[in-house]
């Protein structure tokens, strides 16, 4: 199984492994946020993606195996409220872009484009998708033998991209969505984003017009948060 199915605060964590990598996923806080742990099966080092909230929680997930690096996808508070505390716990790095990283309580140091993040022997590499905010990134973890797999945060979600302010915002976002992960990656890629179920790129890719057509607006179809 290649997809990590549904998860709820509160409940517990699913994991799928590869030849290469382990990735859990768990949900927690008011606002649902998926936070994940990527584990390079060679050196068993892991990197966490959005400390979003509920650090016990968290805390509980890693029963000791702490990472080396937390990532924040992009600054909304719900992303971030328990970051000061797991990096205090664990002495992570903090990665964020630096776009947002000013409004992010921690960061230890800033990630652009393009940049590749180590995990124990995963190279984890960096998008920046402008338009949720202005420094959101999605991570790339690629697989030899299995599919590709992208964080998105907030920038998409099964049908369509994230919430935006305005309609600038959506065309650059949209626009980013489209080139940097719809015209790179194959149909097979994974898509885990920040809120609720796993997606593929070939599950969405029939939709790109509509989601362009229908535009901006201010009270949906967009994701919130």
């Amino acid at each position: 199984m290649s997809n990590l199915g549904h998860v709820f605060p509160g409940g517990p964590a699913v994991t799928v492994e590869s030849a290469q990598s382990i990735v859990t996923k768990f949900s927690v806080g008011s606002m649902d946020n998926n936070v994940y742990v990527i584990t390079c099966r060679q050196t068993g080092t892991r990197l966490l993606v959005d400390a979003a909230d509920d650090a016990a929680r968290i805390l509980e997930v890693l029963d000791g195996d702490n990472p080396t690096t937390v990532v924040t996808t992009h600054r909304h508070w719900d992303h971030v409220r328990a970051l000061t505390a797991i990096v205090s716990e664990t002495g992570a790095i903090s990665l964020a872009h630096p776009d947002d990283a000013e409004e992010i309580p921690v960061v230890t140091a800033t990630v652009r484009d393009g940049d590749v993040i180590t995990c124990g022997d995963l190279g984890i590499e960096v998008v920046h998708l402008v338009g949720h905010t202005p420094g959101s990134i999605a991570l790339c973890l690629g697989d030899s033998v299995g599919p590709t797999r992208l964080f998105t945060g907030d920038s998409l979600f099964p049908g369509g991209t994230g919430k935006v302010a305005n309609r600038t915002d959506f065309l650059s976002l949209i626009t980013d969505v489209e080139t940097k992960l719809f015209d790179r990656f194959d149909d097979a890629t994974i898509v885990h984003p920040g809120h609720g179920d796993d997606t593929t790129l070939g599950a969405e890719r029939p939709h790109l017009p509509q989601w362009r057509a229908r535009g901006w607006l201010p009270y949906g179809p967009n994701r919130t948060s």
